[in-house]
């Protein structure tokens, strides 16, 4: 085992400046005090990865992800410990829509991440046998074995049928993880139900009861009155730390501690460090730890991983926008957007002048973030909302941004794939991220407080 660092000044290397890699920083400023040296390596000049705040019109948008899970307590917990508890928005208590069957219609709202708990609460959205076979589904005998990960689509197709996939499923799961129920195992997607399964619950229909969260008078995402650069800006600062703006590419050990290795080598390889944690997406992480560990890369290469884009668009603030939150496209619908965000409903800012509207593009497998041409794009985003709304919309102002390689596919198996990419790493090396521990800001949180931890309790800090 390699011996922990000599006592003295420390120096960390945090790679990647998303909202994982300050959010370790500023723990480890926390936690070592004023004489360490923090540095943080990303490309980009605007710190923050895939949360970014724009200016659109007269709004202040989140083009990257837009709010956050609050039954979590992690970024809540957070902007509390920073003095920005005042900052959080609450959502207007609007619910969303299901674009289904060429028609909107109300998104059922006692469901496990659209597994349905009744057939009652789908009627309307699928077909007179699909409800009936929902309610009949605890007569069908059910084989489980305590600890199977199935996909979601390969159990909920077989015991509620393809129609509940398609039209609930499949809607919810691609705005989360840009991916499918195809793609994303029961014990992620919906961990709940997976353990009442394991605990005997019998069918999919009574463990879906068992595991339906607490009704509560608030809503369940919060958001930063301003955006969040809000919370990027104040992690920054107190984490007190530089930004070298350089793409690194390797790690490399230098005596008893680290240098990085990168496009630039005179830049990079002067600093040397007792410590790195590499917070970047699945396939970089992979790339930059093969050297130092490469049974951790190999794990990381076996997370698949999706693209997206997101347009937003403000309109003026008569355009016939629904009071409703957003609306959710089944599966094998006549649209390219997968989501469709109206914020201002969604967060209750009406009254402003303008309205904002945000739809979300690219899931798993397909070439839309990569191959779609900026007019492209926005000519797909006034049609699809013109073809949802059955009116004609005319845009102020509009803006996109592409997230290239950076939503994380959550298959069968994903807890065993971490558990081996954390296990091959040497001390001194720690990792956060999206592809760790969930993909929701709070969980990129979690990842990298415990990444943050596990570097400065080497050095005898608690």
């Amino acid at each position: 085992m390699t011996p922990p660092p000599s006592a003295g000044p420390r120096s960390i290397a945090i790679v990647g400046g998303g909202i994982s890699g300050l959010t370790a920083a500023y723990r480890v400023r926390c936690a070592v005090g004023d004489d360490a040296r923090v540095v943080v390596y990303d490309p980009a000049e605007q710190l923050g990865g895939i949360l970014r705040t724009i200016t659109l019109g007269e709004h202040r948008v989140d083009i990257g992800a837009e709010a956050f899970i609050t039954r979590r307590p992690e970024v809540v917990d957070l902007l509390s410990e920073l003095g920005l508890a005042d900052r959080t928005l609450e959502t207007s208590g609007a619910r969303p829509l299901v674009y289904a069957g060429g028609r909107l219609r109300p998104l059922p709202t006692r469901t496990v991440n659209g597994i349905p708990a009744s057939g009652s609460s789908v009627v309307g959205l699928v077909d007179d046998d699909t409800v009936a076979r929902i309610d009949s589904e605890p007569q069908r005998g059910m084989q489980w074995t305590v600890g199977a990960e199935p996909t979601v689509a390969d159990l909920v197709s077989l015991r509620f049928g393809p129609q509940v996939v398609a039209r609930l499923v499949d809607p919810l799961l691609g705005g989360v993880y840009a991916g499918s129920a195809a793609t994303t195992g029961l014990r992620t997607a919906a961990p709940g139900i997976a353990r009442a399964l394991d605990e005997g619950a019998g069918s999919l229909l009574v463990a879906a009861r068992q595991a339906l969260p607490p009704i509560s008078a608030t809503g369940i995402f919060g958001a930063i009155d301003g955006g969040y650069t809000v919370l990027l800006e104040e992690l920054w600062c107190r984490a007190r730390a530089d930004h070298r703006q350089l793409a690194v590419t390797g790690i490399a050990r230098e005596g008893d501690g680290w240098v990085l290795t990168g496009e630039n080598q005179a830049d990079i390889t002067a600093d040397h460090f007792d410590a790195v944690i590499v917070a970047v997406p699945a396939p970089r992480a992979a790339r930059i730890l093969d050297a130092v560990a490469p049974e951790s890369a190999v794990a990381a290469r076996r997370i698949p991983v999706a693209s997206s884009v997101v347009v937003a668009m403000t309109l003026p603030d008569d355009a016939p926008i629904p009071a409703n939150s957003g609306v959710l496209v089944a599966s094998g619908e006549a649209l390219h957007t997968k989501a469709i965000t109206f914020s201002t409903s969604k967060w209750g800012l009406r009254g402003r002048g303008t309205q904002v509207v945000r739809l979300s593009y690219g899931r798993f497998g397909d070439t839309v973030a990569r191959a779609t041409s900026d007019e492209q794009l926005r000519h797909w985003a006034v049609a699809d909302l013109e073809t949802v709304l059955g009116a004609t919309v005319a845009p102020i102002d509009l803006a996109l941004a592409r997230w290239i390689d950076a939503m994380p596919q959550y298959g069968p198996g994903h807890a065993d794939v971490v558990d081996a990419i954390r296990a091959g790493l040497p001390p001194g090396i720690a990792v956060a991220g999206s592809y760790l521990d969930g993909i929701g800001v709070p969980a990129c949180v979690a990842s990298a407080s415990q990444a943050a931890q596990v570097i400065v309790a080497r050095w005898g800090h608690a």
